[in-house]
């Protein structure tokens, strides 16, 4: 299901361990969200996409366009 995030953090050469330290959960955790068992939070969805410098709609296959809106709102 989110196949993506993998795509995005194997094309960094970064491991689940190091992405599991950045967004402080167990790598057993970001593991389960890269394999589809378990529901990526909506704040670990924003700070992926900020991150990667992604769509949270390009995380989620909602388009194969990986380019963010610029008119977000902080």
């Amino acid at each position: 299901m989110y196949k993506r995030i993998r795509d995005l953090r194997e094309d960094k050469d970064l491991t689940q361990q190091s992405m599991a330290d950045f967004l402080q959960i167990s790598q057993t955790t970001y593991s389960r969200y890269e394999n589809g068992n378990l529901d990526i939070p909506s704040v670990v969805l924003i700070k992926l996409a900020d991150f990667h410098k992604v769509s949270i709609d390009f995380i989620l296959s909602q388009t194969d366009n990986p380019e963010r809106c610029t008119g977000r709102k902080e």
